[in-house]
């Protein structure tokens, strides 16, 4: 699941990991994001950290609450906290963070790790 307000990239990426053999879901609203949400149905989440109405961490946290065990990667133009974050979610690491823009291969890399 794709969740970014920018629908340049929810397209971009997920036509990328589409034609890497993955399935994707793309949503530019994190609100219908979590009403399409379903436990165990997806391996990775890719969520936007700053989106309106409710940022990516928010949805993250709410996502939780619904199937604990889904991993998560949070994308960023914009610098981020790791020391704060980790405060709040002490089961991220700086893997889970990808700053944008980032290169369609090394997306597809990470992805492929992470699941």
């Amino acid at each position: 699941m794709i969740v970014d307000d920018e629908p340049d990239i929810t397209e971009s990426f997920g036509l990328a990991l589409e034609d890497s053999g993955f399935e994707v879901d793309k949503f530019n609203d994190p609100g219908i994001a979590l009403a399409s949400f379903k436990p165990n149905v997806y391996g990775l989440l890719i969520l936007d950290i700053k989106m309106p109405k409710m940022d990516g961490f928010e949805l993250y946290d709410k996502i939780k609450k619904i199937d604990e065990k889904v991993k998560v990667f949070f994308i960023s133009a914009f610098d981020i906290d790791h020391a704060a974050i980790s405060k709040k979610y002490p089961g991220l690491k700086i893997e889970n963070f990808l700053p944008k823009p980032i290169q369609i291969p090394e997306l597809i890399k990470r992805v492929e790790e992470q699941l």
